[in-house]
């Protein structure tokens, strides 16, 4: 069966310009016109995918198959084209009682045409001029196919739009501020099909953390741990390197403390006293001869240059790679309510950075079993919507969870990621095999481990292997300490 790619192309309709035309009619909508008033910066997120757009309306255009009907009467159409106006002529009857049956929107018109024409004997002329009203027939018929597809696409995109401008309005003061980049990589993310109540959840966790700053902050500061190398030269001549020094000098300025000595011009009251006392006075003396008398030490300070040789230190600046974040959340018992709160808020938080960095956010929920939510994929949204979902219950099986990340790390996607566990750490000692292999990244493939603590009873054994700790203490002391400095 004929195509309606195949059709306009026969009948030399231009769906290129239909379809641009499309575009500038959804582009001049008043939705798009008031959504991106309001966010500015989402507009050239959404002109990048007009492409995409333009791409899937032309397949699905090649892909239409055209109406029996009207397949027909083109395909009698085309072998008509090739017959002489006499053979065309003899023809008549059998083409109008074709053309009735399929039934063609051209039936009418033809029988005008053929009303004065004797025994429908046909000149060239009129030959030609019912070859071409058949044509135009046709490319009209196509014209008003391909507007119902068009009509259908620009629908879909409408809707798709809609639910777009939805969940980017909604989410966008929660997971971007004003950086472009982020905003691109979530109007990215808004692709996957979601109801109005599913992504209102973020929002809830993302009013929750702007009523944590500090979880903002630590996330922020998590982000930029990775600082730029210094790298001084190895091979540069020494050079000479003037600077002043100061010096202790025997010119009497100031008061720099007490000593003993024989000095009866800077003598402490203490001692005149005694030479006073009648008692005290061969004492005195005694002393005296023996340089024992407490005075005042007075003392200057001389400034002098010093030039000295050392070699140039030119430091050159390698900033390091932000690879993903891996962040696995504690989801046992020990970590419901606020700790749930909280952890489920701070990985919104690194979600955030990541948007911004353009770095990959993997989250790892461990308790008895490990389950894995890609917040930064195609789909990220739903995956958040999945992950805040969930409910914190259960035993603690960190091992496991270290076990899964470092065969995630050891992936070519990976090598540069930083693993983050969320946890108040209240758990078994970990295996020696663990411990080994998470010493061996850090130490070989220069990988870091931080360790996000939320209660201060976590166990020192094992907050010792990580790079970095993150203290944010869910308990009701910290945090009314915490609102209280706010």
């Amino acid at each position: 069966m004929i195509s309606l790619d195949a059709l306009s192309t026969l009948l030399s309709v231009g769906e290129s310009e239909l379809i641009e035309e499309l575009m500038l009619a959804l582009l001049a909508s008043p939705q798009l016109a008031l959504f991106f008033e309001k966010f500015p910066r989402l507009k050239q997120a959404m002109l990048r995918d007009l492409p995409r757009w333009r791409a899937e309306i032309a397949e699905q255009i090649k892909t239409t198959p055209v109406p029996a009907a009207l397949a027909q009467e083109f395909q009698l159409f085309q072998h008509m084209q090739l017959l002489s106006s006499a053979a065309f002529s003899q023809q008549l009857p059998v083409i109008m009682a074709q053309l009735k049956t399929l039934p063609s929107p051209f039936t009418e018109e033809a029988s005008r045409l053929l009303l004065h024409t004797e025994s429908h004997q046909l000149s060239n002329a009129q030959h030609t001029l019912f070859l071409q009203r058949w044509r135009l027939s046709l490319t009209l018929q196509t014209l008003t196919l391909n507007e119902s597809v068009l009509e259908a696409q620009r629908e879909r995109l409408m809707a798709e739009l809609q639910q777009r401008m939805a969940i980017s309005g909604q989410l966008a003061p929660v997971l971007t501020d004003d950086d472009e980049s982020a905003a691109g990589r979530l109007w990215d993310l808004s692709k996957a099909p979601l109801q109005k109540g599913d992504y209102q959840l973020i929002v809830q966790y993302g009013d929750f953390l702007a009523r944590q700053p500090e979880l903002m902050k630590l996330a922020q500061q998590l982000g930029r741990s990775r600082e730029a190398k210094s790298v001084p030269s190895q091979d540069a001549p020494p050079e000479a390197f003037h600077q002043l020094v100061r010096e202790p000098d025997n010119v009497p300025e100031e008061v720099s403390g007490i000593h003993q000595s024989s000095d009866v011009l800077r003598l402490l009251p203490p001692e005149l006293a005694a030479l006073s006392i009648s008692e005290l006075e061969l004492e005195f003396y005694r002393r005296l001869v023996e340089k024992r008398l407490l005075t005042y030490r007075l003392q200057g300070d001389a400034w002098h240059e010093k030039v000295s040789l050392r070699p140039v230190s030119h430091q050159q600046h390698e900033e390091q790679p932000r690879g993903p974040f891996i962040v696995c959340v504690d989801t046992s018992g020990s970590m419901g309510g606020f700790n749930e709160r909280c952890a489920k808020a701070f990985c919104l938080a690194l979600l955030k950075v990541a948007l911004a960095d353009r770095r990959r956010c993997y989250i790892m929920l461990f308790a008895h079993e490990v389950i894995g939510y890609e917040l930064t994929a195609d789909n990220g949204i739903e995956q958040a919507i999945r992950f805040l979902s969930q409910r914190f219950r259960g035993g603690t099986d960190l091992a496991a969870c270290l076990s899964a990340v470092v065969q995630r790390m050891e992936g070519s996607q990976w090598q540069e990621a930083d693993a983050v566990i969320v946890s108040d750490f209240i758990a078994q000692r970990l295996p020696d095999e663990i411990v080994t292999r998470i010493k061996q990244r850090q130490r070989q493939q220069q990988q870091r481990f931080h360790a996000v603590a939320m209660s201060a009873h976590g166990k020192p054994g094992i907050l010792r292997i990580f790079d970095h700790i993150w203290r944010f203490d869910t308990g009701l002391k910290s945090r009314l300490l915490r609102r209280w400095q706010r």
